[in-house]
Parts: C-alpha cells; structure tokens; sequence
C-alpha cells in the first residue's frame, strides 16, 4: 500500500494567486511544489535564515530545484551594492508556488546574509565585483 505524502492546503480564497487547483487538474502537471506544507515552509526558511557558508546556500538553491522545482537566482544589482537589498534574489515564477513563500523564502536569504557579511563578499567575490579591492 502506497500513501501519498501530504500536500498544501488551499490558501483563502483571493488570497493568494499560485493556481493550486488549476495546476491539481492539470493532468501531467509537475505538482512538486505543492508537497512544500507550510510546517515544511517553516522548516525551509528557518535553513535559509541559518546559511553557514555560500556553498551551503548554493547547495539548498539546487536542493529547492530538485526536490520542488524553486528556482531561486541570487545576483549583485547592476548598480553599487551598498546593502543587501542590494542583492537581487529572485524566486522564480511557477504555478503552485503560495505568494507567501515567494516573499518569505528571499527575506530569510536576506536576513541570512545580514548574520553572515561573509557569504554575501563571497558571492559578490563569485560575481567578480570585489576583483579589484
């Protein structure tokens, strides 16, 4: 016997705009994303806010992609990176995806770069803007 691991509550109606019941009707659809409850979301998150290292963040961007289909760009801005809001960390658009985690997930990148400087020169050093200094 087989069970099959829970999946997302609906959000309220109006709440939110993830197309959780259009992508559930989808036949052949990829509803990874919908195995993220929000106990997991929690679990995710609070990672996220504990990076140790860049590869560490690197390592859970690839996790997010394999296991839920996240995808999860984290870049220096064209312009001076003053602060970290100067980090552009975009998740990308997928149907399934609650418009709370898409906020949630790049604040707890952010609020894990301000604990740990470090791994934001790391990867501002990986985008080569730290070359000269």
């Amino acid at each position: 016997m087989t069970t099959t691991p829970p999946i997302r509550q609906p959000c309220p109606p109006g709440a939110c705009d993830c197309g959780r019941d259009p992508l559930l009707e989808t036949p052949g659809a990829d509803v990874r994303i919908l195995f993220l409850t929000r106990s997991e979301e929690k679990r995710l998150v609070e990672r996220l806010e504990n990076l140790q290292s860049l590869s560490d963040l690197e390592r859970l961007q690839q996790r997010m992609y394999e296991q839920l289909g996240i995808r999860v760009d984290i870049a220096p801005s064209f312009n001076e990176v003053r602060t970290m809001r100067g980090i552009g960390i975009n998740v990308g658009e997928q149907p399934g995806l609650c418009r709370k985690t898409r906020q949630s997930i790049p604040a707890a990148i952010r609020r894990a770069l301000e604990k740990r400087p470090e791994i934001a020169y790391a990867l501002l050093n990986a985008n080569d803007l730290l070359r000269d200094a």
